[in-house]
């Protein structure tokens, strides 16, 4: 699996990720996103990556402090999200993402 460098707010993810798309170069398999980032948050990003159609599926798994219910009802609304984990990450989380693949 080729490495992709981490971003520090949503809107580099995404130019980067709409270059990646545009170039048909070798997009991610798996995207952790957290969904309080400067920027651009976790949801304008999901937003906005859901209206550039990559050519392969991309799993994208929701890594975020909030526990807040209506977050995890939110995240329920994308079908991109394969889940909701809540920080810290564990190994055990970390084990169950290596091993969805």
């Amino acid at each position: 699996m080729r490495e992709f460098p981490y971003f520090h707010n949503g809107k580099e993810a995404l130019d980067r990720l709409k270059a990646i798309v545009t170039a048909g170069e070798n997009l991610p398999e798996v995207i952790l996103l957290d969904l309080n980032m400067p920027v651009m948050d976790g949801w304008e990003f999901l937003d906005e990556f859901t209206k550039v159609p990559p050519a392969k599926k991309i799993i994208i798994y929701i890594v975020t402090s909030s526990i807040d219910p209506a977050d995890v009802e939110k995240a329920k609304q994308y079908e991109a999200i394969s889940q909701y984990i809540v920080k810290p990450v564990t190994v055990d989380n970390l084990k169950e993402i290596l091993n969805n693949f």
